[in-house]
């Protein structure tokens, strides 16, 4: 009897170490995805400014800072749609980690489930066995 439980509770073990690696794996790979995607919109963002400021740099009359400003509010602009569409990436990357660590954990817990299912059919029909001798 007692190796029994202790099978069970050895094959637990296993499942939860099992199911805990895989999540910090798809987690791990979430946040690579992420930091790459965040760091390259930074690089791209960081870029463009210090172009506009290097234009703006050279401007020396009137003229030449009427035609400078409208490019720093398209520069404005474009560094802040990047941003927000890397946001959006980063927050559906993210989503679907998270949809797919939740399947893993119903799946465990469907088969955890199924094996206490299992046992308890095998203790009713040993109980219900024993009763009729």
């Amino acid at each position: 009897m007692y190796q029994s439980i202790n099978e069970q509770f050895a094959y637990a073990q296993r499942q939860f170490a099992d199911s805990a690696a895989q999540v910090n794996r798809l987690a791990i790979e979430n946040a690579e995805k992420v930091f790459g995607l965040q760091l390259s919109t930074f690089e791209q963002n960081t870029a463009a400014a210090f172009a506009f400021w290097s234009e703006f740099a050279e401007v020396r009359d009137m003229d030449g800072l009427k035609s400078v400003l409208p490019k720093g509010a398209q520069v404005i602009r474009e560094n802040v749609e990047r941003t927000i569409s890397a946001g959006q990436e980063v927050m559906g990357r993210t989503v679907k980690t998270n949809e797919a660590i939740a399947q893993l954990g119903k799946s465990h817990l469907e088969s955890a489930a199924a094996n206490v299912q299992a046992g308890a059919d095998e203790v009713v029909k040993a109980a219900s066995g024993k009763s009729r001798k």
